[in-house]
């Protein structure tokens, strides 16, 4: 009979157990990682040596690429004890999986990495966010309440942001010689040429056509609201000021869309960036060629752009099968 004040016998670990725990020893001593990073390493490294062992490997000599891409086809698929992950998830797990790796490549410990062409799951890209035409109207139309000052500014910058695509960035950027709104041509009274022009990532240039929508809200603000806004500063050539006549801050312009986001009921997150999405996907709906799009929005490559025409899709999508008879079924 045992004695029972007795220690236990020492758990035996695998050298896979043991390689892991001094590739997250590198990464605490050497690398200097979070404990917050090093316990999801762990716990991800946990099913990732269960998963060898219950195909006999416990040494990391044994492990082949094989064994790494059928590691995250379990994660993807699932088993009784763990639900499927998400592509974003199962691709943390495998960079885990891939540091273990090249740790153990690179100290000699096996002679190639078994990881290392396995890629991650690439998760699914996110469509942006776009407000409908109405809700645009209502945005715009709670941007300007009242006749003060602030109220003329924030009517200004949100047409600008809609009406001409542009990054938040680049709105509180402009100065007045960056703006042309346009004349009468002194025979129908009607006021044209109006551009804006911005300098995007990389201060690349680009002019963008300015809407009669945007182009009438950025003359209110500059006959009747910025004078007595910039009369307090040092004379910016800013066209967006401040209440001390300096510059406006990005975190002052997304607090202009947040309050008329709240002002018109609209639920969500609600950003420029949300106007600039809004832009595009609104021309294209509209007919717009992909190609102009990209000039306007200041895209370096139409890649970039095309996702606009994944919500454009969508949107025909949803028009068809509210329209079609045989639609629906």
């Amino acid at each position: 009979m045992s004695d029972p004040a007795s220690p236990s016998p020492p758990v035996r670990r695998s050298p896979l157990e043991r390689a892991r725990d001094g590739w997250l020893d590198h990464l605490r001593v050497e690398r200097g990682r979070s404990e917050h990073t090093l316990r999801a390493y762990r716990r991800d490294t946990d099913r990732y040596l269960t998963h060898l062992a219950g195909h006999g490997i416990r040494d990391p000599k044994q492990v082949r690429e094989a064994h790494v891409t059928d590691f995250l086809a379990h994660l993807r698929s699932g088993d009784e004890e763990h639900r499927p992950l998400a592509a974003t998830s199962a691709a943390r797990a495998v960079v885990a999986v891939r540091g273990l790796h090249r740790f153990l490549a690179v100290e000699g410990e096996v002679e190639a990495d078994p990881s290392q062409e396995v890629q991650p799951p690439t998760p699914p890209r996110r469509l942006p966010k776009a407000l409908s035409v109405g809700e645009v109207d209502r945005l715009l139309q709670a941007a300007s309440v009242g006749d003060t000052p602030a109220a003329l500014r924030d009517r200004a910058l949100l047409e600008v942001l809609y009406g001409c695509g542009a990054r938040v960035s680049e709105a509180i950027a402009l100065d007045l010689d960056d703006l042309e709104l346009g004349r009468d041509d002194g025979s129908s009274g009607e006021v044209t040429g109006g551009v804006v022009r911005l300098f995007g990532k990389g201060s690349k240039e680009r002019i963008v056509p300015m809407g009669r929508y945007a182009r009438d809200a950025l003359d209110a603000w500059l006959v009747r609201g910025r004078p007595a806004l910039a009369a307090g500063g040092r004379g910016t050539p800013a066209v967006f000021v401040n209440a001390r006549g300096g510059r406006l801050s990005r975190q002052s312009a997304w607090n202009a869309i947040k309050s008329a986001a709240e002002r018109a009921d609209l639920h969500g997150d609600v950003s420029p960036h949300t106007l600039r999405h809004s832009f595009a996907t609104h021309l294209l709906d509209g007919g717009a060629d992909v190609r102009v799009v990209q000039e306007l929005l200041g895209h370096a490559s139409v890649t970039t752009t095309q996702i606009y025409t994944h919500v454009s899709t969508q949107h025909l999508r949803e028009v068809y099968a509210q329209a079609h008879p045989r639609a629906r079924g």
